[in-house]
């Protein structure tokens, strides 16, 4: 096989990539670090402003390197939004290379005084909707015959439960992994990688509460990551980028944990 220099290992020029929850947090990062390396990609997002100020801030950043970003709004729990999505993307750049499953919710509730409704509601976005996504980007990837990079974000949690409370944020991941690692088998035939990212304590302003914890409380906390602190959003996006690039181009099924060693305590 033909050794690549590094200057296009990482070279996504070519590439259009979808990132579903871009507007903000782990997925605005993942956004930006595909742009930089120069793939097309399209901000995908229910909060349908902050998709637009995503887009806008992005090719303002890149605007040297010629960014090309668009944004779309989506309820990834909605089969005919989701199919509109890929389209747009389609329109928009000509085809899709790489999706990157991010959407998500992480409400905190009890089993036990929860409704039905609430484990449903979950479940749709964050397990249902990673199907809805990867069902209708790999039809299209395949259709295109050029293979393609799914990436899918589940959390620690899908490895082991971090707190209390989180029971159907928990299942949803479990399930994400699982379907990880079947899709993975099920693609491989057609060139197009699955894998997922295992994100730990991230600061993003989904996880602003923990700002209004004691120092005492805070410290007790990091005191529990072997890295002594929470990680960045960028530090989830530059793993991204490497599953999207080819410097990940013999992985397919697996799952990389980035949470400062908080699963080895």
């Amino acid at each position: 096989m033909e050794q690549k220099p590094i200057s296009e290992l990482m070279n996504l020029r070519a590439k259009v990539a979808i990132v579903t929850g871009g507007a903000v947090g782990i997925g605005y990062a993942i956004a930006a670090r595909l742009s930089e390396a120069g793939a097309k990609v399209l901000i995908a997002d229910n909060d349908e402003n902050a998709a637009k100020a995503a887009e806008s801030k992005l090719n303002n950043a890149n605007a040297n390197a010629n960014a090309n970003i668009k944004a779309c709004k989506v309820d990834v729990s909605d089969e005919k939004q989701v199919e509109a999505m890929v389209e747009k993307a389609v329109k928009e750049f000509g085809g899709v290379d790489i999706l990157v499953n991010n959407a998500g919710i992480y409400p905190k509730e009890s089993m036990l005084n929860s409704p039905l409704a609430d484990f449903q509601k979950i479940l749709a976005v964050n397990l249902e909707g990673a199907f809805l996504c990867t069902k209708a980007v790999a039809k299209k990837m395949i259709e295109q015959g050029r293979g393609g990079k799914i990436i899918n974000i589940t959390s620690v949690d899908a490895v082991h439960p971090s707190g209390v409370n989180l029971s159907f944020y928990d299942a949803s991941k479990h399930g994400l992994w699982g379907f990880t690692k079947d899709v993975a088998l099920e693609l491989a035939q057609h060139n197009i990688s699955v894998n997922a990212i295992a994100p730990g304590s991230i600061e993003t302003p989904g996880t602003e509460y923990r700002k209004a914890v004691t120092e005492e409380e805070k410290e007790k906390y990091l005191s529990k990551i072997p890295l002594h602190r929470q990680g960045g959003a960028d530090e989830i996006g530059k793993v991204a980028l490497f599953l999207a690039s080819d410097l990940s181009s013999y992985m397919t099924g697996a799952q990389i944990l980035v949470d400062g060693g908080k699963l080895l305590s």
